[in-house]
């Protein structure tokens, strides 16, 4: 079971000498990170000025919009990154501005679920299913359930919600054609593929995301497995000159040979099960897209080497910039670091308005259009942040960690190896394991942190908030956590809430963000 989490430990731990990389291309790592920080304030608060309590900005008009349910989107997909620049405060104060009159009920109608095993696309979560709601689904809506919906059967001690995430997982893995090829869309109630082009992007591609990062967050063989021979076939039938093509799942021929911006994931994901050499060649493909244009087209089609009609924008998406954060911590190689670079400057010479960033509806002539979506700010500013911030806590390679005492043991949160979702809101997989009440089903991560990585000192905590940092202060600062004086100090802080004991506690009385727990008595 731990070999699984050897790729990315390994990956994430990984650090050259002091001098190299960037700095032998004098590129100013810190002052793209400043700069990184200043657009996201510029967005934030224009956001919270003209827009809230809406989903989205309007940047060119300066007001706010309902696009994914009417529930302050931008804010909520916010609060993580807000936390990742250091600013606690503010992260503090929008979670009890959100938590007054706000209850969690979160059931899973047996109706959202059909004798498949695969859900329907779209589902209201007070009332269940549509009934003039489309049997038809893509992949990825089907296949993009596990790593959220096992982390709440963890910290709910309800089996129900990872339980039919894998038999939506193993309906998809069921239905794979001959040559091991999965379609665009598929019939949940029939099984029968709609759309039968086989890719990695669009309609499919955090199905794959998910396959791996749900092994490696919790520690599953079966999983990884299941990915692995996915992997085989998407190198036999979908590879050529390190591009990924569109193929007929049961065919293995070409139906569409373009670049999805969306694909753009693909080498982080590879870098995580340790392929960096494959991953490198696939994103210097990806990269010379995004200088030919200053972004990456929705669409691009390989062999005319320019955008496919009507697919010219670029939303701000972040997943080549989510790659290079990946392959950097890997690799240390420049180039990635580049990226950054380039990234910040396009966006702020194309996409920087008085009131936000806006959408680049035409790459060609970077006309814009009056939108920012809310990933802008959960995804984009975020892993370009994180590129250029390698002392992060996110980043903490599992040489410091805190030991939380619960009913059930000892408990280690803070160790690092955060997991991603596909909205880029990061999990800490020790926070998992510490809500588990069998000891012996517990995640051994003091016992593996030990197996890569010489500890002399242990410190012992009780749980408790997070401490109040600063703006622009790392949320956990590694000089004082590795200082016996800091530790006694944190230590000697009462709380007053109780223990860690999941399994007595309702699902909204418990909040696991980055790893610090937050804990109330209502």
């Amino acid at each position: 079971m731990r070999r699984l989490l050897g790729p990315l430990l390994c990956l994430w731990a990984l650090r050259l000498p002091a001098g190299s990389g960037a700095a032998a291309r004098g590129l100013d790592v810190a002052s793209y990170r400043e700069r990184v920080r200043a657009m996201f304030y510029h967005a934030y608060e224009h956001y919270l000025e003209s827009a809230f309590p809406y989903d989205e900005l309007r940047p060119l008009t300066c007001d706010g919009q309902d696009t994914w349910g009417s529930f302050s989107l931008t804010l909520i997909d916010a609060l993580d990154t807000l936390l990742i620049l250091g600013n606690v405060s503010e992260f503090q104060r929008v979670v009890n501005v959100l938590q007054e009159g706000v209850d969690f009920d979160i059931d899973v109608n047996a109706s959202v679920f059909t004798p498949t095993g695969m859900p329907y696309g779209t589902v209201n979560l007070l009332h269940g299913v549509n009934p003039g709601e489309t049997p038809v689904t893509c992949t990825a809506g089907i296949g993009t359930f596990i790593v959220e919906f096992a982390t709440l059967s963890h910290l709910t001690g309800d089996p129900v919600f990872e339980d039919v995430a894998r038999k939506a997982l193993k309906a998809l893995w069921k239905n794979r054609s001959d040559i091991g090829l999965v379609g665009n869309h598929i019939d949940v109630i029939t099984a029968k593929w709609v759309a039968q082009d086989a890719g990695i992007g669009a309609g499919v591609d955090s199905y794959f995301e998910y396959l791996v990062k749900g092994a490696i967050l919790l520690q599953d063989k079966e999983l990884m497995s299941m990915f692995l021979e996915y992997n085989k076939a998407i190198k036999n039938y979908t590879k050529f000159d390190d591009w990924y093509l569109w193929v007929q799942m049961y065919k293995g021929t070409v139906s569409m040979p373009v670049f999805q911006s969306l694909e753009a994931y693909w080498p982080g994901l590879q870098s995580l099960i340790g392929d960096v050499d494959n991953a490198m060649r696939t994103f210097l493909n990806y990269y010379t897209v995004w200088k030919q244009f200053g972004g990456l087209p929705e669409f691009y089609n390989i062999p005319q080497g320019y955008t496919v009609d009507k697919r010219e924008g670029y939303p701000l998406r972040p997943e080549l910039i989510e790659s290079a954060m990946y392959l950097y911590r890997a690799t240390r190689d420049p180039t990635l670091l580049e990226l950054g670079r380039d990234a910040v400057e396009s966006i702020e010479k194309i996409s920087k308005v008085d009131c936000g960033f806006a959408t680049i509806k035409d790459l060609r002539d970077h006309r814009l259009d009056n939108r920012m979506e809310s990933f802008f700010l959960a995804e984009t500013i975020k892993y370009l942040y994180l590129l250029f911030d390698p002392d992060n806590f996110i980043h903490n390679d599992g040489s410091d960690f805190d030991v939380v005492v619960t009913p059930y043991g000892e408990c280690v949160l803070n160790a690092g190896g955060y997991v991603f979702n596909t909205e880029a809101h990061p999990i800490d997989p020790a926070a998992l394991h510490c809500c588990r009440k069998r000891k012996e089903e517990q995640w051994e991560v003091e016992d593996l942190m030990r197996e890569f990585y010489s500890r002399k000192k242990t410190k012992k905590f009780t749980l408790k908030r997070a401490p109040d940092h600063g703006e622009g202060e790392n949320a956990k600062d590694p000089k004082n956590a590795s200082s016996e004086k800091a530790g006694e100090k944190r230590n000697s802080k009462k709380s007053s809430h109780s223990l860690l004991s999941c399994p007595s506690q309702s699902f909204h009385s418990k909040l696991a963000v980055l790893g610090q727990v937050f804990l109330d008595n209502t």
